[in-house]
């Protein structure tokens, strides 16, 4: 199977979390955008227009939100391991890259987004 030239995108997932360094960002929460990019073999999808070729969009969505809502990480780093890593146990997902972005990070005078991004791929 040569999935990695096949790929779904996710786009602008957003989610209220408690994930960051300080006390009233773990308390107070504020607001998390995730993108994704996920690599699987779309032929049998394609051929048959049948979705059970494919990956459930809504799971993914659901998956990744339900992280951002629920996880009381420090760091972004984190978050998106673990982001990356719910993702990749998803059947027939082989890679996933993922961009957490915190869209307004507590540093003073700076309105600019702080993002991470990963990539993961499944074990041989």
């Amino acid at each position: 199977m040569d999935c990695l030239h096949d790929c779904l995108h996710i786009r602008g997932i957003r989610a209220y979390g408690y994930t960051g360094y300080f006390e009233a960002e773990q308390s107070l929460g504020q607001w998390f955008e995730a993108d994704l990019t996920l690599w699987l073999d779309l032929a049998a999808c394609g051929a048959s227009d049948d979705l059970d070729h494919s990956v459930n969009y809504a799971e993914v969505v659901q998956r990744v939100t339900g992280l951002i809502e629920t996880s009381r990480c420090r760091t972004i780093e984190r978050l998106n391991t673990l982001i990356c890593d719910a993702v990749l146990s998803l059947e027939p997902i082989q890679r996933v890259e993922a961009t957490l972005t915190k869209l307004a990070a507590p540093i003073p005078g700076f309105g600019g987004r702080i993002s991470v991004q990963m990539g993961r791929s499944r074990a041989s």
